[in-house]
């Protein structure tokens, strides 16, 4: 006799793969389905206007010249439509494109100082040792204060007669009275030293818990096998954690590129335009030069700017996560 292999299994369509659930329904889990769905309609209807509407009006808005002096409600703006005039107007914005570079000066110095002392502090905090309940929820209080006020905070610490220059004074020995605030420079560096007190408490509770997830059986193996802390850490933890980091770093990013609290209380983008954000640059365009129509356009311009960025964040953690599963299986 001859062995005959058994046919592959055929591959259904999504549509037959619906059918099949849907036939494999009961009649009163069919009836509880649509019962789910009529009771959180409102729901949906009522969100999806919140989120849709205002895009739209924006959307709408950025492809006119209009604005408040105008004298004429938003929805007459097509009157004065430009089509793709604002948005042209981005590429050719030299103080906007600052305001995005010094952007990105703080975001590229403050996430890594916020990654590593958080991954430094989570390592830490892994093992058991006393009082450490103690010092986690110290650790975690500067992020629960409102932005504006560790702003106004570190805005009095920085001032010329402030604690910080006070400090520098009984260590030097002499009397010290830099103008922290006042210098381009030490202004941009006093805004760093405040988001990175603020926020690292959150880089290091991101990562606190994916290294807590770290299954604790891989972790005694790796002992038994006689790997040292720091092989643990590199061989097992580290692998394990890919998908978090990602998470960690995707998330403080876009939340430091609209930096504004802080910034604005301390400095108010200055001296001059020395830290000037993009988000106070919008502020201004707001505000003082009623710009509400390429306003919009710059705002559409980053919100898909940063949708770039959360997708490709989404990709990397999504290859992370086969690869971790490759490695599992």
């Amino acid at each position: 006799m001859t062995d005959h292999a058994a046919p592959p299994p055929t591959r259904l369509s999504r549509s037959e793969r619906k059918q099949k659930q849907k036939v494999a329904m009961t009649p009163m889990e069919r009836e509880g389905k649509r019962l789910g769905f009529q009771m959180t309609l409102p729901a949906q209807l009522l969100l999806l206007f919140i989120v849709a509407f205002p895009l739209l009006m924006q959307l709408y808005v950025s492809f006119t010249w209009w604005g408040p002096l105008d004298g004429k409600p938003w929805y007459y703006a097509y009157e004065t439509a430009n089509w793709f005039g604002n948005y042209g107007d981005i590429f050719r914005d030299k103080k906007l494109w600052e305001s995005i570079g010094r952007t990105f000066l703080i975001v590229g110095v403050v996430v890594p100082i916020e990654f590593l002392l958080g991954l430094g502090l989570a390592i830490l905090f892994a093992e058991k040792f006393p009082g450490k309940r103690i010092f986690y929820s110290i650790m975690l209080m500067p992020m629960m204060i409102v932005p504006a006020v560790a702003g106004y905070m570190f805005f009095m610490l920085f001032q010329s007669s402030g604690p910080i220059n006070d400090l520098v004074s009984r260590i030097a020995g002499t009397n010290v009275e830099t103008l922290w605030l006042a210098d381009p420079t030490l202004a941009m560096i006093s805004v760093m030293i405040a988001d990175i007190w603020q926020w690292t408490p959150l880089m290091f509770l991101i990562l606190l818990a994916g290294m807590v997830g770290v299954p604790e059986d891989q972790m005694k193996a790796a002992t038994l096998l006689g790997a040292n802390a720091w092989q643990r850490f590199w061989r097992v933890v580290l692998p394990k954690m890919k998908t978090v980091m990602i998470i960690a770093i995707v998330i403080r990013t876009i939340e430091c590129f609209k930096i504004f609290d802080i910034l604005y209380v301390m400095t108010g983008g200055g001296p001059g335009v020395a830290t000037k954000s993009i988000s106070v640059y919008i502020l201004d365009l707001t505000f003082k030069d009623l710009e509400w129509a390429y306003v919009a356009a710059v705002g559409l311009f980053i919100l898909v700017c940063l949708s770039i960025f959360a997708v490709l964040g989404l990709v990397l953690m999504s290859r992370a996560q086969k690869r971790q599963e490759m490695m599992t299986g």
